[in-house]
């Protein structure tokens, strides 16, 4: 496992479910599968009870594999009934801070960890998971132990991660072999193997910034190797940030090195069509989630690769970071069926599901075993391997810090990109917000 967790393990979850140890398993006994080790319903034999699902993917595949997982959760629980509803990315951001302020919240919901999570937690939003993994191991082992940190505040675990995903280059081994490029491993030999493609009359990256979380990424990566960990851990604390150190300049300084190896435009285009236009072979390179494998693979007609993030001279942070982090379930403080809700949250991240979740979508499920060759590609598998040897995570910036110094940085970096902004005063916009942000803190 790696090594930024192996202390998180021993000290949170090793010991809390050790509490586990002295207690009745939920799991009946005349069925060991752990998918199976879901809690009885509260409610009298015969009454049917309805939990509201909040999701964000209301367009397929995924919206056929929850429509399906939601069906036999239904078959097999005809006492429980399960509403649901489905918005894209940024409305469901959105939208999901309003229900959770309201006194008819969603039972369970899909949430990303860091920040976003967090700010639920303070404000007595979500249950506490904690007691439930400790009751019942046989659910808290089969999802990677990795993945349960980012969604854990204050010693205690709020969200049961569903997904395993980080941030990697693309790159089309045919464009490569034509041009006879090696795979880069340092910044001046990756800026060269750019420069190149550029001149072949290829677009070297193809990359879509008109929602701004796509630049997000790039700046969390970039933020990681420029500044040491502890600074950045400090920075990204709403209480605590300033990012007065230089290496955040440094980090956007890298990123406009990068601009002139965009397609143009990068501003008015979606992220879909950076992915379709290395799908189509029109750009050699793409800065794409693992999640996307599943997404990209079935339609090109060339072999992938990956190229690891290079290594900067001077860089501060750890260089077998990955950019990438969890998305998971989160359940209600609010729900009038805590117990319901729970079984419901098992089914969901059972091995059965996600073995489904791998081959019907295409992504990486966060429940161990899941990704093997009857449910995956050789790229997948590799993909995963790759997440599980990482050393630590740098988790998605949009995410991971306070949604005031997420507007200033991604309005900036956009303006950045435009040549409208400096580094430096994309960087004097944050500090600005995180001053704010540390006021309201207090």
């Amino acid at each position: 496992m790696k090594k930024m967790f192996k202390l998180f393990t021993n000290i949170l979850l090793v010991s809390t479910f050790a509490v586990g140890c002295s207690s009745s398993s939920t799991t009946p006994a005349s069925n060991p599968d752990p998918a199976s080790s879901q809690p009885a319903a509260t409610v009298p034999s015969g009454e049917t009870v309805t939990l509201k699902f909040f999701h964000r993917w209301p367009k397929d595949p995924d919206k056929s594999y929850f429509d399906q997982v939601v069906k036999e959760f239904e078959q097999a629980n005809p006492n429980i009934k399960i509403e649901t509803e489905a918005v894209l990315n940024d409305s469901y951001k959105e939208k999901i801070r309003v229900l959770l302020g309201t006194n008819n919240p969603p039972d369970v919901f899909t949430s990303w960890s860091g920040e976003f999570a967090y700010k639920f937690v303070r404000g007595d939003k979500v249950l506490d998971l904690t007691p439930h993994l400790q009751k019942d191991q046989a659910w808290a082992n089969q999802l990677v132990q990795t993945q349960f940190p980012p969604f854990t505040l204050d010693g205690k675990i709020y969200g049961a991660p569903m997904t395993l995903d980080g941030k990697t280059f693309f790159y089309n081994k045919e464009i490569f072999k034509q041009l006879n490029l090696e795979v880069p491993k340092t910044w001046p030999e990756f800026i060269q193997t750019l420069q190149k493609i550029k001149d072949s009359g290829i677009t070297p990256i193809a990359f879509g910034n008109k929602a701004p979380w796509a630049v997000s990424h790039y700046i969390g990566t970039f933020n990681q190797r420029m500044v040491d960990q502890e600074t950045r851990m400090k920075d990204y604390n709403r209480a605590t940030g300033t990012f007065e150190d230089p290496g955040y300049v440094e980090a956007l300084r890298k990123l406009n090195e990068l601009s002139p190896y965009f397609n143009k435009d990068v501003n008015a285009l979606e992220h879909q069509f950076a992915r379709q236009t290395f799908i189509d072979g029109k750009a050699a390179i793409g800065y794409f989630q693992k999640a996307e494998i599943g997404l990209i693979e079935p339609n090109i007609k060339f072999e992938i690769g990956f190229i690891d993030f290079p290594q900067i001279d001077g860089a501060k942070g750890n260089p077998t970071y990955l950019t990438g982090a969890p998305e998971g379930w989160m359940i209600s403080s609010l729900t009038k069926h805590p117990e319901e809700a729970l079984k419901f949250v098992k089914f969901l991240t059972s091995k059965e599901m996600g073995e489904k979740y791998v081959k019907d979508v295409g992504k990486l499920s966060a429940v161990q075993g899941t990704v093997h060759a009857n449910t995956a590609t050789p790229t997948q598998i590799e993909a995963v391997d790759r997440v599980m040897k990482a050393e630590g995570f740098s988790l998605w910036l949009d995410t991971d810090m306070d949604i005031k110094i997420v507007d200033a940085y991604l309005a900036g970096a956009q303006q950045m990109l435009a040549g409208q902004k400096t580094p430096e005063e994309v960087i004097a916009d944050v500090q600005k917000a995180a001053a704010q942000v540390r006021t309201e803190a207090k």
